[in-house]
């Protein structure tokens, strides 16, 4: 027994601490958790750290300036809007939208996306061909075309804009997961679970799926950049979320006609989006880098 302690090496770890270790030597993909985080925290304690009321309006403190500008006042940080509301709070509230509809709607896209992979995959034939030719049909449009084509079908809402963003993206999780399954088929512990008469559920969601969680991981990641943008374009185009909803991209849409007479009503929704979408795909980098080990040093 003392032999094996000595024989061991000291550097064999458990595969999970080796990839969180390689995760946190990342800087980048500890910055985007980082930022990721601020946001997450930022949206869960809106109440508390949103210094008005979002959907408060004020005729006398119309398009007041950030504090830093001449003219400027502390009690609105980074200046009102057009009806007087307090930017600062509406950035603060509009997080909390953005990462529910992102959450939803990719939350949403991965499970039918992981669902119709996985029978593609295993089953082969003509579910496989029947499948991924209905997922090249979405692929053939572009993501927000297609969108903006389910939402003016459903009518312009959140909830709808949520289903049509998930929608848009089965097919990136379908593509995925019919690889990944299609590779692990040919392993030998999937063929043992067959020989010994193991069902087919049980092979697929307990024995396969979690051998593939490695590259669902990093497209859901960088999935949840893509429906914030996808999510603020609709708004912005009207088909997202309706007034008085605090959203950054609703936000940007309502002070365009603003921009030079009151810049920052649309700066800084802006720079939210920015910082977000940039959050996700550099963790979603890091996380790929961690996950995949051919690109291991």
């Amino acid at each position: 027994m003392k032999e094996e302690k000595q024989n061991k090496n000291p550097h064999d770890r458990h595969p999970m601490l080796e990839q969180l270790s390689q995760l946190w030597r990342n800087k980048t993909a500890v910055i985007g958790l980082f930022i990721i985080t601020i946001f997450f925290l930022t949206a869960i304690f809106a109440p508390a750290l949103s210094p008005h009321n979002p959907l408060e309006t004020s005729l006398y403190d119309q398009l007041k300036p950030p504090a830093w500008y001449e003219g400027g006042s502390t009690k609105n940080i980074l200046g009102t809007d057009d009806l007087g509301r307090d930017t600062l709070s509406r950035i603060i509230y509009g997080a909390r939208v953005s990462l529910i509809v992102s959450m939803v709607s990719v939350g949403l896209a991965f499970v039918c996306g992981t669902l119709l992979g996985s029978i593609a995959g295993y089953y082969k034939g003509a579910r496989d061909s029947i499948i991924m030719r209905i997922m090249d049909m979405i692929l053939a449009f572009p993501y927000l075309l297609l969108a903006i084509v389910v939402v003016a079908y459903l009518g312009p809402s959140l909830q709808n804009a949520m289903v049509a963003i998930g929608i848009t993206y089965i097919p990136r999780f379908a593509r995925i997961v019919r690889g990944s399954v299609l590779e692990e088929c040919e392993k030998d512990y999937v063929m043992a679970a067959r020989s010994i008469g193991a069902r087919h559920l049980r092979i697929i969601f307990l024995a396969i799926l979690p051998n593939c969680m490695g590259p669902l991981i990093v497209q859901t990641t960088l999935s949840m950049a893509s429906a914030i943008l996808d999510a603020a374009a609709l708004s912005f185009l009207g088909l997202g979320a309706q007034p008085p909803t605090p959203e950054w991209g609703a936000m940007i849409a309502r002070s365009r006609g603003l921009i030079l007479r009151a810049s920052w009503v649309m700066t800084f929704p802006g720079i939210a989006i920015l910082l977000a979408v940039l959050g996700f795909n550099l963790l979603g980098d890091g996380l790929r880098d961690a996950l995949d080990p051919r690109l291991r040093d």
